[in-house]
């Protein structure tokens, strides 16, 4: 049985168009999608029963009936789960497999800020969260998938994550490594161009790039790859590359010490601050 895809939903236009995106997302790979409005209070006690029935705002019921009429074959279930939105969200995405959030909602769904449920969501669920801004076209105009790749710790999470993603668009996936390349003058006992030596370095690094590639290409052979190495800052490079792109996938190191408390690092910020395109944060050892 499939697991389906989960959407938080709070009748704002953000999450009608988060709710959009994963419609499609499940269509697409052949899964139901399961809207949860979260919030209110959970039962004092564990025996205390939860009240399913509890009635859902009416924006919530017209956008259910909207996307069953867009996508009339897609299974719908619509649900509203007790407690704090981001611990409800987060528990549900965990088990499906993939959580889908607005990046700026009312109420339960705060915008991208310090302590928001949407952040909070992308720094702690053990499964990949996407999270989509207001304005994104759910259906796409654009197939082509971008991901960002360390060729030193390539995440095996995240790139397939990424290749499922492009093999579902059969778009292309723009796989960008961000590496420091010097561009100051060089002293060295042969008379060699500076010039030549920075694309000696990009020439290394971008074979770098492509042998972390390799294994998912054979695994993927139906996906057209394009690896490039930038030397630009990774989180602006994948801030500019998620102009022509229908998702950016970003990788998020899960803690090694237990207690350790989860969080994102600065270009997975960066590319959730700034993004044109909706976002994919995958966990990784």
């Amino acid at each position: 049985m499939s697991h389906a895809v989960v959407v938080g939903v709070d009748g704002s236009t953000q999450s009608a168009a988060a709710a959009e995106w994963a419609a499609y997302q499940a269509h697409r790979s052949g899964r139901a999608l399961r809207m949860i409005h979260a919030g209110g209070a959970e039962p004092a006690l564990e025996t205390e029963p939860v009240n399913p029935a509890q009635p859902l705002p009416r924006p919530v019921l017209e956008l259910r009936d909207h996307l069953s009429d867009v996508l009339p074959g897609l299974e719908i279930s619509c649900e509203h789960v007790p407690g704090h939105p981001a611990y409800a969200l987060v528990a549900a995405g965990d088990r499906e497999g993939l959580l889908v959030l607005g990046s700026r909602g009312l109420g339960g769904l705060t915008g991208l800020l310090v302590g928001s449920v949407a952040l909070r969501a992308a720094a702690h669920a053990a499964r990949p969260v996407v999270l989509v801004r207001a304005g994104t076209d759910g259906g796409g105009v654009t197939s082509d998938v971008v991901v960002g790749v360390d060729s030193a710790r390539p995440s095996a999470e995240v790139l397939a994550f990424a290749f499922e993603q492009a093999t579902e668009r059969g778009g292309k996936l723009r796989a960008l490594e961000s590496r420091n390349l010097p561009t100051g003058g060089y002293v060295t006992a042969a008379p060699i161009d500076p010039s030549e030596i920075t694309s000696a370095l990009s020439a290394a690094a971008l074979v770098r790039l492509q042998d972390a590639l390799a294994p998912w290409r054979k695994k993927f052979p139906e996906v057209r790859v394009e690896a490039e190495v930038t030397g630009w800052p990774a989180g602006r490079a994948l801030v500019e590359a998620s102009r022509s792109a229908s998702l950016v996938v970003v990788g998020r190191r899960t803690p090694r010490i237990r207690r350790a408390v989860p969080g994102l690092g600065a270009v997975a910020h960066a590319v959730l601050h700034h993004t044109h395109s909706p976002v994919a944060v995958v966990p990784h050892d």
